[in-house]
């Protein structure tokens, strides 16, 4: 502190401290968990997709409506898929630092997307039915009959394939936004927030 003398009277003066802000800066995506995360969505979806199998063949060896074992199957290939990104997205937030809930969402988003990302390139390589995207129109692909010979198609036909299409891409939509919520809500759930240190 310093001492001053203005008009005659003292005055203290508080000591000049120089400043310099400090920024915040470093990556808030978090690939190595991520990567951790996606893994773990993987393999619960596969295991997921296998007890689906599972049961579903059981119930039809026993007598049951082949197209309710496809809306079934349909129905629960969504509902593990929603279940596998919520883990993968606890797992990955889980196996983060501390992080803010605004990170947190957006590496579950993030997660999400490199999810979708592999699993089209999955797809594409023939292997189906990874996540579930193909299984969850099991029973429309099952009723749709695309004719061979495409130039003798009749106006109805022609009609209720692209009905059919039209439901399977909505379905699609709704199902992948269904998921990012489930991986953000799971990565969310999962996140250890900053301590404060007094």
């Amino acid at each position: 502190m310093t001492y001053g003398n203005r008009g005659g009277t003292n005055v203290v003066e508080p000591p000049i401290v120089n400043q310099n802000p400090v920024v915040d800066y470093h990556d808030r995506v978090r690939w190595g968990p991520i990567f951790g995360g996606i893994a773990i969505a993987i393999a619960a979806q596969l295991m997921l997709s296998a007890l689906g199998v599972a049961i579903g063949l059981t119930v039809g060896a026993a007598g049951a409506d082949a197209n309710t074992i496809g809306w079934s199957v349909g129905i629960w290939s969504i509902i593990s898929l929603l279940i596998a990104l919520f883990i993968g997205g606890w797992v990955m937030a889980r196996t983060c630092g501390p992080m803010n809930k605004k990170t947190a969402l957006l590496n579950g988003a993030i997660l999400w997307a490199t999810t979708i990302a592999i699993s089209s390139w999955l797809l594409a390589s023939g292997v189906s039915g990874t996540f579930g995207i193909v299984a969850a129109n099991a029973s429309m692909v099952d009723r749709m009959t695309v004719p061979s010979d495409m130039q003798n198609v009749t106006p109805a036909e022609a009609q209720a394939l692209v009905g059919e299409l039209a439901q399977a891409g909505w379905s699609f939509l709704f199902g992948s936004l269904l998921g990012l919520i489930a991986s953000m809500i799971g990565a969310s759930v999962g996140a250890r927030h900053p301590r404060t240190q007094v």
